[in-house]
């Protein structure tokens, strides 16, 4: 859909200081959409990168497009309050307690980021009257699943993690809002999501970081995990093109043979991920030629709750909104590394 095809109604994107969410704001206001940012800035990474991308958010656009509100979603009163003053045509929730392996320390971080925060945005969009929700979902999902590759339409039962079991929730928790009051939501499973501005806690960004300051890096699963690495913009690109086309009822749906990407209520999950898997062996080389160093590697073991490999089947997403990421990892390290070198004031 054109941007000219519809109203250009407040879209509420949270998690805004992050790595996707800033992007997407970004990317809605490029395109003349007023954006209103909400964000916690936790420390689970450094604050001062979130800062650093709020500031570009803030002078790119001015106080006009963009509007920030600092706040924890996990306050039900704030977040009634948010909805009420900003009324909202869409929705992007992209806040959460991110990681797998922090969930197995700190786990009731994720009960409130991700359970008791997503329950209050469904419930904002509920009374707000909310046009559609398009929600962070996770290829973490999958959990224990082996057929590739990972298909929506499979049933997702055995998550491997309490973060992939809150995505799960995420989903059940929207679908039964689409089913009790017609709630459109449509819940996105991102597949290893990297760029500029990317998160410092996932291997790109830690790989390169390490392996310019000429420290170890360690590979988990001996290097030999298999991973959907999907570039930034290929991410915004879906995100956007989804949060324009509001989640429908399945009209086929059988409760028979009940599918689990779809609904007799106006209910939609869709895998973004490249559709092409890659070694983290692979990641590493191409992170070593682009900065001209070799990496110091230390092979451990896979960690509980690390999956062996991740491989999204995008059918639906290019069936339904014409869209698959396709940028090659060899070019999306090369954007990232160029970024890398910029911010960080890495020598080239």
């Amino acid at each position: 859909m054109s941007d000219n095809a519809h109203d250009r109604g407040i879209t509420l994107v949270t998690g805004v200081a992050g790595f996707i969410g800033f992007h997407v704001a970004r990317r809605l206001m490029a395109l003349g959409r007023p954006v209103v940012g909400v964000d916690n800035l936790s420390d689970y990474y450094e604050v001062s990168l979130k800062e650093a991308r709020l500031r570009v958010l803030q002078e790119e656009n001015g106080p006009g497009p963009f509007t920030f509100e600092r706040m924890d979603l996990a306050d039900r009163d704030a977040v009634t309050a948010l909805f009420a003053a900003h009324a909202p045509r869409r929705v992007i929730h992209l806040a959460a307690q991110p990681g797998v392996r922090y969930s197995l320390k700190n786990p009731h971080a994720y009960a409130e980021a991700n359970l008791v925060a997503f329950l209050n945005v469904l419930e904002g969009c509920r009374h707000g009257k909310v046009e559609h929700l398009t929600y962070a979902s996770s290829s973490s999902v999958y959990g224990a699943n082996t057929a590739m590759p990972f298909s929506v339409h499979d049933n997702v039962d055995h998550p491997l993690s309490l973060y992939a079991a809150t995505k799960k929730a995420n989903e059940l928790m929207a679908h039964s809002y689409s089913h009790l009051f017609g709630l459109p939501t449509t819940g996105l499973r991102f597949f290893t999501v990297y760029g500029p501005w990317g998160r410092p806690d996932m291997a790109v960004y830690a790989f390169t970081r390490a392996i310019a300051r000429g420290e170890p890096i360690r590979l988990f699963n001996h290097g030999q995990s298999l991973r959907d690495f999907t570039y930034i913009d290929d991410i915004v690109e879906g995100v956007v093109r989804v949060s324009d086309r509001a989640a429908a009822p399945n009209l086929e749906w059988s409760g028979a043979r009940p599918d689990p990407a779809s609904s007799f209520s106006p209910y939609r999950v869709y895998n973004i991920g490249n559709h092409t898997p890659v070694p983290v062996t692979e990641l590493v080389a191409l992170i070593e030629a682009e900065l001209g160093r070799r990496a110091e590697t230390i092979l451990l073991d896979a960690e509980p709750g690390d999956v062996p490999a991740t491989f999204a089947d995008v059918d639906d997403l290019m069936r339904d909104v014409g869209f698959r990421p396709a940028t090659p990892l060899a070019e999306g390290i090369r954007r990232f590394v160029a970024w890398f070198r910029e911010y960080e004031g890495a020598p080239p």
